[in-house]
């Protein structure tokens, strides 16, 4: 039981994290361990500069659609 807490806080955690706008860089170092051993690893100041490029638009531009 207490295990289940456990990872239903985790959960939650990182529910909220995305929710704001944080990038998970254990998931993604989990991720990329798992399926892509072979491929190098950003850091997490490149996993985190990445993920905002793509949230909100590469080389300083704004993407939206209006």
């Amino acid at each position: 039981m207490l295990g289940e807490l456990g990872r239903l806080g985790a959960y939650l955690g990182q529910t909220a994290r995305l929710m704001v706008g944080l990038p998970d860089y254990d998931n993604y170092l989990n991720h990329m361990q798992t399926h892509h051993p072979d491929q190098p690893v950003m850091s997490y100041e490149e996993f985190f500069r990445e993920r905002q490029d793509v949230r909100y638009g590469a080389k300083g531009k704004i993407a939206r659609c209006c």
